[in-house]
């Protein structure tokens, strides 16, 4: 049943360890672009080690991912067999339609692999297998690849830039006709194999998740279809609070990884780039395109902002974080374009004095997206942009923690980097800024019905699950003409409950403390004959003079069967 009043539209767990997730754009009746796709990352900048970026959309045909590999030595199998692609340089992408759920593949899990190649299509660089309920089996499940790299040449022992391959996967290929509704949430796992020499020298995969385990679809994370919404709970407006780098005394974190504003000028990329810190940096850059080669001008930026100031058990009406940008990437008559920078949650504390790309956090799952034209050069504090961070605020907040978030973008035309003011500039009015509205809590409640299909004569339980404001509440529930009265009336949690025959209406008051639970259980008697639908509604008014409202319902005699050979009496 509904809960009594709007809410987040997924529960906020606070207890939950975090599982990596991805949140799919969707691109209805429109062409895919690549710069509003989601994106993700995970790996390392090292002579062997190799970083990824993994963009995800979808249309309502199929599903689209690019995953651009950082990779100082590029080699590929020139006459591969299904069986050996997956040992030169390739991707792997496993989906499960049921979600991140299972210990084993079963016929909903699959497995698309895709090989560095320069055939068009890629046909012979690709396998796909599905799962048979304990393994692995090859399979005939169309999909297309295509793929490219960057440096000197392929099959060799000089320095390139990396690969990257885009996958189409047909949903009719999955036995959908069409695309999963929004909000659907699939089981997603990455692994890239790197070869860097003709023999095969044994180097690690890199995964995502990072406890991936390719057998087990549990172990995975999640490809969700749709940016999640945030729908704020009902609430009594409370403040506003305004959280910035000194303001108050606040400490607000900021570090930015990657090239910089400089692509990282003077470093080797290889051995140096990745362990870049930008410590005490009074700007920083969100930068990426489509195109590998220019991966040492990739930038992203991490912030932190303590939620201290919002006082506990409060809801969070709104969230916005706001930037000031100032200048952009780019040369003089250069056509430079807006970019969709986009917003991720971070679990893992990290410190600003030793952040670099390869030890940065991963990203929990992308939350926001905002579109930031680029600037001219302006006077500090710059021009401001918003992102409404509100999901990620009530999550962070149920939890006790700070606010942490990454920057990133899809990007994928060249110049489109745009800087902006951080926490260690001397302009204050420049400095990342989070506004945060919050209101007191109305007390939240569902009510639910137990059997759902009764028949004439038998007992239904209504059970009443509420959740205190710290306000007075007040709760009536007038029963309906088709059953009896309370047979009793158990109380859980406080307040007072009693039945009034006149009106046929269980009363309660009560004051429990904020998220305190309470739960009114009460069986009563069906006195009609169905099939009938009996509605019930409970109404929930809090000491602010908030009402809402829920409904349960049953089917009386919901399984009766008239039918003729069954009503006829014996033959005469």
């Amino acid at each position: 049943m509904p809960s009594i009043g709007p809410g987040i539209q997924r529960p906020i767990d606070s207890q939950a360890l975090p599982v990596r997730r991805v949140n799919a754009t969707h691109f209805d009746g429109e062409p895919l672009e690549r710069a509003r796709t989601a994106i993700f990352w995970f790996g390392r900048v090292t002579p062997t080690d190799n970083s990824i970026d993994v963009r995800v959309g979808y249309t309502n045909q199929e599903l689209w991912m690019h995953i651009a590999v950082f990779d100082k030595r590029v080699w590929y199998d020139t006459t591969p067999s299904p069986q050996e692609v997956a040992e030169w340089d390739a991707v792997e992408v496993y989906l499960h339609l049921d979600g991140n759920v299972g210990s084993a593949p079963d016929g909903n899990a699959y497995r698309f692999i895709s090989q560095l190649n320069f055939a068009e299509p890629g046909e012979a660089y690709q396998a796909a297998y599905q799962g048979s309920g304990a393994a692995w089996v090859l399979a005939d499940v169309p999909f297309a690849n295509t793929a490219f790299y960057r440096g000197d040449s392929p099959n060799n022992d000089v320095d390139d830039r990396g690969w990257a391959t885009t996958i189409h996967i047909p949903f009719a290929s999955l036995g959908l006709s069409g695309p999963p509704l929004q909000g659907s949430v699939w089981g997603l796992a990455v692994i890239v194999h790197d070869r860097d020499d003709a023999a095969g020298t044994p180097i690690a995969d890199e995964v995502w998740p990072e406890n991936v385990d390719p057998g087990r679809p549990v172990t995975w994370g999640q490809l969700r279809f749709g940016l999640p919404e945030y729908d704020p709970p009902l609430a009594v407006p409370g403040g506003t609070v305004i959280i910035r780098q000194g303001l108050d005394g606040m400490v607000v974190a900021d570090g930015a990884v990657g090239g910089g504003t400089t692509c990282g000028d003077g470093l080797d990329f290889w051995t140096e780039w990745g362990e870049e810190n930008y410590a005490g940096r009074g700007e920083f850059n969100v930068q990426n395109q489509v195109d590998v080669a220019d991966w040492p001008c990739f930038s992203k930026v991490y912030l932190t902002f303590p939620l201290d100031a919002v006082p506990a058990g409060k809801v969070i009406v709104s969230a916005t974080l706001t930037l000031h940008e100032f200048g952009n990437a780019g040369n003089p008559g250069e056509n430079i374009v807006p970019s969709w920078i986009q917003v991720l949650t971070i679990a893992d504390d990290w410190d600003e004095g030793t952040l670099t790309w390869n030890n940065a956090p991963l990203a929990v799952e992308n939350v926001a997206m905002s579109k930031v034209p680029p600037v001219a050069p302006v006077e500090l504090p710059g021009v401001p942009f918003d992102w409404d961070v509100s999901l990620a605020v009530a999550e962070a907040h149920a939890r006790g923690g700070p606010l942490r978030v990454a920057m990133y973008s899809a990007d994928t035309s060249y110049s489109t980097g745009k800087y902006f003011v951080s926490s260690d500039s001397t302009i204050a009015d420049g400095h990342p800024e989070l506004t945060v509205v919050w209101g007191e809590p109305v007390a939240t409640g569902r009510k639910a019905v137990c059997p759902l299909n009764p028949s004439h004569g038998q007992q239904v339980t209504y059970t009443l699950h509420l959740l205190g404001s710290g306000r007075a509440l007040t709760l009536t529930d007038d029963l309906p003409t088709q059953v009896g009265p309370p047979i009793s009336i158990q109380l859980e949690g406080g307040g007072n409950a009693v039945y009034d025959p006149v009106d046929h209406r269980i009363n309660w008051t009560g004051n429990p403390a904020v998220g305190q639970p309470v739960t009114l259980t009460f069986p009563v008697t069906v006195l009609v004959k169905g099939p009938l639908a009996v509605y019930n509604t409970v109404v929930l008014t809090d000491g602010g003079g908030n009402t809402s409202s829920d409904t349960a319902f049953f089917v009386v005699d919901a399984l009766a069967m008239y039918l003729p050979v069954i009503l006829r009496g014996p033959q005469g």
